[in-house]
C-alpha cells in the first residue's frame, strides 16, 4: 500500500500550518520522508478546528480540512515561545534535513528558529520558508491569504463571467489553488535543493511567495499581456485562445466542448450535422474563430441543445472531439478512470486521495495517518531527552 519510499533517510520538521507548508510536508512524507509536525499545544495546528465535517469520535474527532494534507506526520505539542520550547526544536532541527515554516517575517528569530541561527547549527539544513508576500518587499510584512493572494495576483480578474452578464463579479477558484500550488513549488524546489546539496554538502534558503506562485500561474494569460498588450478580463468559461472552448447547455445540462485544432473543428462541425461552417473561411481557422467568436458561438450552442450530455459524449469522444460531462463529486469518485487510477484510497481506515503521481506503477503513500494533536510527543521527548538529536520512526 505505502508503495516506494523515494526519500526514505530525510528527515523534515514541519513548522508550518494551515495549508501551502502542510502540503508539501504532505508530499515529501508520501515520497517517504520522516516528517515531524510541531504544533501549538492546545490547539494545534488552526486548521484541525476547519470543521464540520469531522473524523473520530466526539473525544478526539479532527476536521476533514486538516486530514487532506497532514498524512504521514508525526505530531509533536511545542511552545516555541519558551526557551525550553525553542531548544527543542533547535534539537530536532540539528539533526534534519528539512525544516518548513510559515511565520511572520522575522518573527522565528526572536525564538533563534531562524534560517540564520539553525543553519550555524547545521550548515546542510534546506530550510523553506511560505508566506504570502515573501522575505523581501514592501508587502514582505504582511499576513497573507489565499483568496486575497487570488485577488492581488490578478486570478480573479479572469476568473467569472464577463461583464454585462447578470450577477457578474470577479471570482475565486473552488480550491485554495494559491496555497497549493505554493505548497508543491515548495516541494520541488526542496527536491532540487537536495540534489543539489549531494554536491555541494550544503543546505539552501527557499524563499516561497503565495503571490509571486500566483502570478507565475497567470501563465498564457500573463503572456498573453506581456507579449500581446492585452488586458485580459473574464470570460466566463470561454477560453481567451481557443474557440470553441466553453461550456455549452443541452438539452439536459451541460459539457465542456474543448476544440483545441483546426481539425477537430471540423470533425466535430460534421458530426453536428453542419459540415459546411468547417469550410466558412470566417471559421476553418482557430484565428479566424476567435475573431468571428460572437458569430459562431450562438450557432455552436444552438447544435448543442440537439442533444443530452450523454448523446454528445458517447458522438464525440470516440471521434476525438475533447468534451466532458461536468461531475459533481461524487460523480468524480464514481468515474471508472478515477476508480482505475485509484485516486479514493482508505488510509488507516480514512477515506482519502493520494498524491497523483506514480513510479514504475506504484503510487507512493505515507505510512502514517495524520497525527492527533502531540500523539508522538511523549516518545519524541523521551528520546530527545536521551541524548538523540532525531527520534527514530514508530515501528
Amino acid at each position: 500500500m505505502t508503495g516506494p519510499k523515494l526519500l526514505d533517510g530525510i528527515r523534515v520538521l514541519d513548522l508550518s500550518r494551515v495549508l501551502a507548508g502542510p502540503w508539501c510536508g504532505q508530499l515529501l512524507a508520501d515520497y517517504g520522508a520522516d516528517v515531524i509536525k510541531v504544533e501549538r499545544p492546545g490547539a494545534g495546528d488552526d486548521t484541525r478546528g476547519w470543521g464540520p465535517p469531522w473524523w473520530g469520535d466526539p473525544a478526539t474527532k479532527t476536521s476533514a480540512y486538516y486530514l487532506s494534507a497532514n498524512r504521514g506526520k508525526r505530531s509533536i505539542a511545542i511552545d516555541i515561545a519558551t526557551p525550553e520550547g525553542a531548544a527543542l526544536v533547535r534539537q530536532l532541527a540539528t539533526e534534519a534535513d528539512v525544516v518548513l515554516e510559515n511565520y511572520k517575517v522575522g518573527q522565528l528569530a526572536k525564538y533563534g528558529l531562524d534560517y540564520a541561527s539553525l543553519k550555524a547549527l547545521n550548515p546542510r539544513l534546506i530550510y523553506a520558508s511560505v508566506t504570502g508576500y515573501g522575505q523581501t518587499g514592501p508587502y514582505a510584512p504582511a499576513a497573507g491569504y489565499d483568496f486575497a493572494i487570488q485577488a492581488t495576483g490578478g486570478l480573479m480578474s479572469v476568473t467569472g463571467e464577463k461583464d454585462g452578464v447578470p450577477g457578474s463579479q470577479p471570482q475565486k477558484v473552488g480550491v485554495a489553488v494559491a496555497d497549493l500550488f505554493t505548497g508543491v513549488y515548495t516541494t520541488t524546489a526542496v527536491l532540487a535543493a537536495i540534489i543539489e546539496r549531494g554536491r555541494t554538502g550544503v543546505g539552501r534558503h527557499i524563499d516561497a511567495a503565495l503571490l509571486d506562485t500566483q502570478v507565475a500561474m497567470l501563465a498564457n494569460q500573463a503572456s498573453n499581456h506581456l507579449i500581446g498588450g492585452l488586458r485580459p478580463k473574464r470570460m466566463g468559461n470561454a477560453h481567451l485562445n481557443v474557440v470553441p472552448y466553453q461550456v455549452l447547455a443541452t438539452q439536459d445540462g451541460h459539457i465542456v466542448l474543448a476544440v483545441g485544432n483546426d481539425g477537430q473543428f471540423a470533425r466535430f462541425c460534421q458530426l453536428a450535422g453542419h459540415p459546411e461552417v468547417a469550410r466558412d473561411e470566417r471559421f476553418a481557422t482557430n484565428a479566424g474563430r476567435i475573431g468571428h467568436r460572437d458569430l459562431l458561438m450562438p450557432q455552436v450552442a444552438e447544435w448543442m441543445l440537439t442533444r443530452s450530455t450523454a448523446e454528445w459524449t458517447a458522438l464525440l469522444e470516440p471521434n476525438a472531439v475533447p468534451c466532458a460531462p461536468i461531475l459533481e463529486l461524487p460523480e468524480v469518485f464514481e468515474h471508472p478512470q478515477v476508480q482505475h487510477r485509484g485516486m479514493k484510497i482508505s488510509h488507516h481506515g480514512i477515506p482519502s486521495v493520494p498524491t497523483p503521481m506514480r513510479f514504475d506503477n506504484e503510487r507512493p503513500v505515507a505510512e502514517l495517518p495524520p497525527p492527533g494533536l502531540d500523539e508522538h510527543g511523549e516518545a519524541i521527548r523521551a528520546a530527545l531527552a536521551a541524548g538523540l538529536y532525531w527520534p527514530p520512526k514508530p515501528a
